[in-house]
């Protein structure tokens, strides 16, 4: 018993010695100060590290790296230094042991230091980690979470089985740190109403903290981008966030959240004007080809001339420098800032020579309409995308990536098409969405048009599959039976094949459709009625009462598009009054909650006129100097498509409001207006009254049947007449009819019109 108890001392006291050694060594490994000195520690004390030992020294291995500058880390020499690999080993022998912080830890730091060579490692501990995952710390938990989306393990069983532990602890999780992580990492295995639960508690916390990091809110907006949802009350919310933070955003994180915005087709030209604010200042910082290239993405588009020249001389000086990736981006912000500089242009077609082989095939697909639309002349390097697409096209078994190939191969100057691309598109049509098939469609009637179908029997073959086309067109319309997949595929779905083939058929499957629909999809069908500019009763009238019920769910730059829906269609649903009415209060009283820009009240202004309506909150706060220095600024960072409609909008609304509402007592500032005035037709005996005669192309009518007069034009003709003006609209169907075939039965046609005469 005497001898037990000895044996029993001298093992604690071992116990308490080895205790004291080690607290020293990891107090030493926690000072170390550069990557030499933990591998001195580590190659010292090999015999004696224990699990914790090796997890710290990984730890603090990433740790070093992290606080130097992208440009300045050193992870290669790390990685292939061989203490790392005796530590790699270590810790994949000592995993079991390894607490469970510790084995998220060291699984994370392994990953962010691009050991790929080590993972033998990496398996280890994802297969320990998830053992324990029901045991995990929330934090931990995002943690591990964030390393499988880093392997790539988007749609794993172990990623189910996080979002499943995320599901029931959802309410205990306060941290919106850890929520952003495990909202990103989940995103691709949840259910819409798990989604919308995540939104919900995103906003929770948002609202609850005075402040948040903006890398927080950035993950946010990655979420909505991956679930693709342009959710404007939390994407409003972020974008404060990021103003609020404007000194901290760096140029990385800067053209991120403009490439996420771009994605989820949200805009601000407050957070506009900070970027271009703080990137012009620092432009001489970016003197590296990384940086540089996201400083060109994000400040190009909206750089003043001075500015822009500089952007495009130093793209040219750091040409050759560039990879295969950043010559992508160049072109692609080229394309953006309608900027064909020659000298630029030339540069990214000597370097793309050496790069062709490095590319995707949907990246080569991108890459060649960059260079189509900004008209490079190099015909060498168009023959070789020419044979790069071709080959890919040959072995595609993707619809989609088949339909992207042809169509932009339809694309290029003097293309002849080969009967192999006929049979490809052939096989592929019962698998195409209606996007694809509209690609397809574009392409071979652009080739038959063009004449470069050169072989036997081409005409008919074209004719064949262009009615198999249509047939498969017809049957994934008549399969619809989920209005919001419908719509989905709708969004981008454009064009003549479309218009002429199935416009009237998708009409009557959204009809068909009509009881799904709700305030969620009343946007997304909105802007497609708008697109396909046809006047359906049915659908405007279930979204009139749709949106009426639910006016607090729906955001106002939403509510835009459902106005401008029945305002440039001229349609007047059934409870017209209560259904404006009902829109302009939700608008009027959420002003300043909602943070509306500038350029968002003037458009709401201008639909809100084509219908007859202006609220004097609405109007008089647009007509005002400080409102429209502001709107001003903002125009000049705005993209120049929606700077030329929101120019447009502010000058009819100015015209509407003068005329219809002069007791605001607004200034008619428009004077280009003025000069535009129509025509006149008079003649000697017309002296006391002017006459305004105006054809009317097919622009001013709806596509549908009906053939109704559209919005701008009647209020054109309203305008006119208030101003004294009889005013002749001509339609250009009745000018055009074999009635007034000849110019005897015109001028007739036209004296009737102007004067009443038979």
């Amino acid at each position: 018993m005497l001898c037990v108890r000895q044996v029993c001392l001298f093992s604690l006291r071992r116990y308490q010695a080895r205790t004291l050694c080690n607290d020293l060594l990891l107090s030493q490994i926690n000072c170390c100060t550069h990557e030499d000195e933990v591998f001195s520690l580590v190659g010292w004390n090999k015999a004696r590290l224990s699990e914790k030992h090796v997890g710290i020294a990984l730890n603090m291995l990433w740790q070093l790296q992290k606080k130097r500058p992208f440009l300045l880390r050193t992870s290669d020499y790390v990685r292939s230094h061989s203490q790392f690999l005796a530590l790699c080993i270590l810790a994949e022998n000592k995993v079991e042991h390894m607490e469970d912080e510790a084995i998220v830890d060291t699984l994370y730091s392994i990953l962010r230091l691009n050991a790929e060579d080590h993972i033998s490692l990496a398996e280890v501990l994802v297969t320990e980690a998830w053992k324990r995952l029901k045991r995990l710390s929330l934090p931990a938990l995002s943690k591990f979470a964030l390393c499988l989306c880093k392997q790539h393990r988007h749609f794993s069983p172990v990623i189910g089985q996080v979002a499943h532990i995320v599901d029931m602890k959802l309410d205990s999780v306060q941290d919106i740190r850890v929520l952003s992580v495990l909202m990103i990492s989940i995103s691709d295995v949840i259910t819409e109403s798990f989604r919308d639960r995540l939104l919900h508690k995103a906003e929770q916390l948002l609202e609850e903290k005075d402040e948040v990091h903006f890398n927080y809110a950035r993950r946010i907006v990655q979420f909505l981008q991956n679930v693709k949802l342009r959710y404007h009350p939390l994407l409003e919310k972020c974008n404060r966030i990021f103003l609020e933070s404007a000194s901290h955003i760096d140029v990385h994180s800067m053209s991120r959240i403009f490439g996420l915005y771009e994605q989820l087709g949200f805009d601000n030209a407050e957070f506009r004007l900070m970027a271009k604010q703080l990137l012009s200042e620092s432009m001489d910082d970016y003197y590296d080809p990384e940086t540089f290239v996201k400083l060109f993405f994000a400040l190009g588009p909206m750089a003043g001339s001075k500015i822009r020249e500089r952007l495009l001389v130093t793209a040219a000086h750091m040409a050759e420098e560039f990879s295969s990736h950043q010559v992508l981006v160049i072109l692609k912000t080229m394309q953006k800032m309608k900027c064909r500089n020659s000298h630029l242009l030339k540069k990214m077609a000597s370097v793309l020579h050496k790069h062709l082989d490095s590319y995707q095939v949907l990246q080569l697909v991108k890459l060649t309409q960059y260079l189509v639309v900004l008209h490079c002349q190099d015909l060498e390097l168009f023959a070789k995308l020419k044979m790069l697409l071709l080959g890919y096209l040959k072995f595609s078994v993707i619809p989609a990536d088949t339909a992207a190939i042809i169509r932009v191969l339809a694309m290029l100057p003097s293309f002849q098409v080969e009967e192999m691309i006929i049979n490809k598109a052939a096989a592929v049509l019962p698998q195409c969405r209606l996007q694809h098939l509209n690609y397809i469609a574009t392409a071979l009637v652009k080739w038959n048009h063009h004449g470069q179908l050169h072989w036997q029997n081409s005409s008919e073959l074209c004719a064949k599959l262009l009615q198999k086309l249509n047939d498969c067109g017809f049957q994934r319309l008549q399969k619809a039976n989920n209005l919001n997949l419908l719509l989905e595929e709708l969004t981008h779905v454009n064009g003549e094949w479309f218009e002429e083939v199935l416009s009237e058929e998708t009409m009557a499957m959204c009809q068909r459709l009509i009881d799904q629909i709700t305030w969620a999809n009343v946007l997304p069908l909105s802007i497609f009625l708008i697109k396909s500019d046809h006047r359906c009763p049915t659908l405007f009238d279930r979204i009139a009462s749709v949106t009426v019920e639910n006016i607090d769910k729906i955001h106002p730059t939403e509510i835009y598009f459902i106005l401008l829906l029945f305002s440039a269609l001229n349609y007047d649903p059934p409870d017209n009054e209560d259904f404006f009415n009902s829109c302009i209060q939700h608008l009027t009283c959420n002003l300043s909650k909602y943070h509306l820009e500038t350029y968002h009240l003037v458009l709401l202004g201008h639909v809100l006129a084509m219908a007859g309506y202006f609220p004097p909150v609405l109007i008089t706060k647009i007509f005002n100097v400080c409102f429209l220095s502001k709107l001003d600024a903002q125009l000049k960072v705005l993209p120049d498509k929606m700077k030329q409609r929101v120019h447009s909008s502010l000058m009819k609304l100015n015209r509407a409001v003068c005329l219809e509402c002069p007791e605001f007592h607004i200034p008619w500032f428009h004077g280009p207006y003025c000069q535009r005035r129509p025509a006149l037709v008079t003649n000697n005996s017309l002296f006391f009254y002017q006459i305004a005669l105006e054809f009317l192309d097919s622009k001013a009518f709806s596509k549908d049947y009906s053939r109704h007069l559209k919005g701008e034009p009647a209020v054109k003709k309203r305008h006119l007449e208030m101003l004294g003006y009889r005013v002749v609209q001509i339609s250009h169907f009745e000018w055009n009819s074999m009635v007034l075939s000849t110019q005897d039965e015109q001028l007739e046609y036209l004296r009737q019109q102007l004067y009443g005469i038979q």
